[in-house]
């Protein structure tokens, strides 16, 4: 299948109508009425974002939702798409029908369409990029920028299922091995993370500064402090681990550094804010009502960095700060 066919055949249906049925070498867009546009790109290379030879609908979802995260943060809903993929040229037909069919579940799920992009093949491993546009009421963009000493942290739902689902997917053994039920959490954490968009308008209305967890807890902690000039400081046993994640640390030899492990894989895809003290009770009541599982795992302070305290409040030794591609 050339090109043109490979485009009509799987994703002209995904188009919306500024896509123009990917007839055309653009599409166009008018901002709703009263709204920024937000716009956000991630990019998958084979064998380093996603596991090789894995072509399919799990890494359409996978890279989606990573881009879903970055407007969640910013409290944004999304509008639309833009897609580039470089198809190794081994590539079977059934597997670009399959990556477009994880498309289609997402934009489903989102409600928001593809609106053009490029498709290409290589000699080389896939590599895929997706940039999310999205929209925001004017001037209410959720930035990382404005956190203020004395505000509190939040993080939303669970952190280090991930690491355990990348390491399924990469057939390596985990010992002990998890139940049943907590492997496959573990897979759909990693292939498929929860995202938040449901709390963009109390995010837009109480949090000061956001970020979405891909690098680690740390690393992404350290990005609002740099751009809001300030420092923060975490409570290691308040940082939130699932069920089994928990118990699977508990059977390491070493649990403090298992658990670690598992907070600085990163891939989670939680939304990491900050907010006033003021807005605390508001919050819970707020997680209480959606369900939504709600941590409270430190304090803005001034000064520069991160700090992680253990039990006693005394600074962590934590070597290891995250991902990093460089």
């Amino acid at each position: 299948m050339d090109e043109h066919g490979l485009i009509r055949t799987h994703f002209a249906p995904l188009a919306g109508p500024g896509g123009l049925q990917l007839l055309d070498d653009a599409a166009q867009m008018t901002p709703p009425a009263g709204h920024d546009l937000v716009l956000t790109m991630d990019s998958f290379v084979e064998g380093v974002h996603f596991p090789s030879g894995h072509y399919g609908g799990d890494t359409a979802e996978r890279l989606m939702r990573t881009n879903l995260s970055d407007l969640a943060a910013k409290g944004a809903r999304p509008i639309g798409y833009l897609l580039s993929v470089a198809w190794p040229k081994s590539v079977e037909t059934k597997w670009m029908a399959g990556f477009a069919v994880g498309l289609r579940d997402i934009q489903q799920s989102f409600d928001f369409h593809l609106l053009g992009g490029d498709t290409v093949s290589t000699d080389g491993p896939m590599v895929v990029s997706a940039t999310l546009i999205g929209a925001v009421p004017t001037g209410e963009m959720v930035q990382r920028n404005g956190a203020a000493a004395g505000d509190d942290i939040w993080v939303t739902g669970c952190l280090g299922d991930a690491k355990l689902g990348c390491d399924i997917a990469l057939s390596k053994t985990i010992a002990p091995k998890p139940a049943a039920d907590d492997a496959w959490a573990f897979e759909a954490a990693y292939w498929r993370p929860d995202i938040h968009l449901f709390i963009r308008k109390v995010l837009r209305e109480k949090a000061s500064a956001a970020a979405d967890v891909s690098d680690g807890i740390l690393r992404d902690a350290g990005h609002i402090c740099r751009a809001s000039h300030v420092a923060m400081s975490l409570n290691f046993d308040a940082l939130p681990l699932s069920n089994g994640a928990e118990l699977w640390a508990e059977e390491q030899d070493d649990v403090l550094k298992a658990k670690q492990a598992l907070f600085g894989f990163g891939d989670d895809y939680q939304i990491l804010f900050t907010s006033a003290p003021e807005h605390r009770q508001s919050w819970f009541e707020s997680a209480h009502k959606t369900g939504l599982k709600l941590s409270l795992i430190g304090n803005v302070t001034s000064g520069e960095g991160v700090r992680c305290l253990d039990v006693n409040g005394e600074d962590m030794d934590w070597s290891d700060k995250g991902y990093t591609h460089f």
